[in-house]
């Protein structure tokens, strides 16, 4: 009876992909990424095997093999410079979105959130481009890379758009073997130069890339690293809205009360004056941005640091019709990238890939980015309270492992069938070679065989 729960379960896990990949179009989108490997074997195919391993919580080492393929034909798939990863994972969030809209308000706030993570490789020595990437929360430099992602979210969902695997601008940071080419006519060339470029620059072609695939948007949510007047401007450019916590540097100012201040010089201004604070936040106020003699509105938020009382968080945004109440809200979804990150890593091994090519990790980004947009639908058609790490293990639970003495005990009980009916065999030719068969396993193994 427990054997028919396990096939049963693993029915419903395959029914499960089946209908997620027939919902988005998998094959077609497949089509469109410059797959162009001489085999009988489709993009599609690996892509579906991947997702079992990836629920399984496995590496391309230890999972179950394929009955049309091996585990290497997937690595060289993988490590194929030629396929546009990018642009998968951006066609696969626009057909989900496409199907989420239906279900969403449409006086919802659509945005994109724009962040990035250590993608560590710590025993790696020789990989392409590896450098030294600053880890935040351990506060020192490890090997590695950063995983530049964008997400959207229509603050239920939140799913990966795109993503650029991060090396470093500056020669001797570089660690590990140069780029294999340079040559930008290719897909490679310009993958590896946009790794060694300024993050800044590069979250503006992932927006500009999400925005010609079809991704809706009309805000973009991002942390202190990415805010700048610069890159307000750029994403106004694009007809979207930056929402952003701001440095509270000297470098730069804003027009305030036809005079330019800084975000300090602007706070000690309004605390000095007769506005009392608020509840939710401190002050608020319109300022006049710019970037050379360009300016635009812009309106900024002080908010109580609830870590430091004596000290404030600044937030700032393009959108100026936004109440600060709203800026705030806004702003909060900006931490499902976090959980997106902290997710990927704990359960879709985003940073434990063993794959050594840099065209490799880039294509395993776009698997673990496919495994969590698979759980995010999921997430959004049940009607319960369980969590992603809930149906990641709910979904493993469908994989079971079968111990090596269940397996023979199985082979075992099918050759006594055939004793029975004596069908194709003798009945001696088969006692024989059951008999040579159990003296040749290890005891261990005998004894459980035995016994059941």
């Amino acid at each position: 009876m427990n054997s028919i729960n396990q096939n049963h379960d693993k029915n419903d896990l395959l029914n499960f992909i089946h209908e997620f990949v027939s919902l988005i179009g998998l094959g077609k989108i497949t089509q469109r990424v410059n797959f162009k490997r001489r085999t009988n074997l489709t993009l599609f195919q690996l892509l579906k095997w991947l997702l079992m391993v990836k629920l399984s919580g496995r590496s391309l080492y230890r999972a179950t093999t394929s009955q049309s393929f091996t585990s290497r034909t997937v690595r060289n798939v993988l490590n194929d410079g030629r396929i546009n990863w990018q642009r998968l994972v951006c066609l696969i969030a626009q057909a989900l979105i496409k199907h989420l809209r239906p279900l969403i308000d449409h006086r919802r706030r659509l945005a994109f959130i724009v962040d990035d993570t250590l993608f560590s490789r710590e025993y790696a020595r020789t990989t392409e481009l590896l450098a030294r990437a600053y880890d935040h929360d351990q506060g020192r430099f490890c090997r590695g890379y950063r995983a530049l992602t964008l997400g959207w979210s229509d603050a239920n969902t939140f799913l990966p758009v795109n993503y650029a695997l991060m090396s470093s601008k500056t020669p001797r940071n570089v660690l590990g073997r140069p780029a294999q080419t340079t040559d930008q006519r290719s897909l490679a060339g310009r993958r590896r130069h946009q790794a060694q470029r300024k993050m800044t620059s590069v979250v503006i072609e992932l927006i500009q890339q999400a925005l010609k695939n079809g991704v809706p948007a009309q805000y973009v949510l991002f942390d202190s690293w990415f805010s700048s007047p610069t890159a307000f401007h750029q994403l106004k450019q694009l007809g979207l809205d930056g929402l952003g916590m701001l440095k509270r540097s000297a470098k730069v100012s804003y027009f305030y009360r036809g005079r330019q201040l800084s975000v300090k010089a602007i706070y000690q201004l309004l605390k000095a004056s007769n506005y009392h604070p608020k509840s939710a936040y401190q002050y608020s106020c319109l300022v006049q941005a710019h970037v050379g003699t360009l300016h635009f509105p812009f309106r900024l938020v002080f908010v109580a640091n609830r870590h430091r009382r004596s000290s404030y968080l600044v937030l700032g945004t393009t959108q100026t019709q936004l109440r600060p109440n709203e800026i705030i809200q806004l702003y909060g979804r900006r931490w499902q990238i976090e959980n997106y990150f902290k997710f990927a890593k704990q359960y879709l091994r985003l940073d434990k890939s063993q794959i050594q090519s840099y065209d490799g990790l880039c294509g395993h980004l776009a698997v673990v980015m496919l495994a969590y947009d698979l759980l995010a639908w999921q997430e959004r058609q049940v009607k319960d309270d369980r969590t992603l790490g809930d149906l990641f293990y709910w979904l493993n639970a469908a994989l079971p492992d079968i111990a090596l003495a269940d397996a023979l005990v199985w082979l075992l009980n099918q050759l006594k069938s055939l004793l029975k009916k004596e069908v194709a065999l003798r009945k001696s030719v088969i006692e024989t070679l059951l008999g040579h068969f159990l003296t040749h396993l290890p005891a261990v193994l005998t004894r459980e065989l035995v016994s059941a």
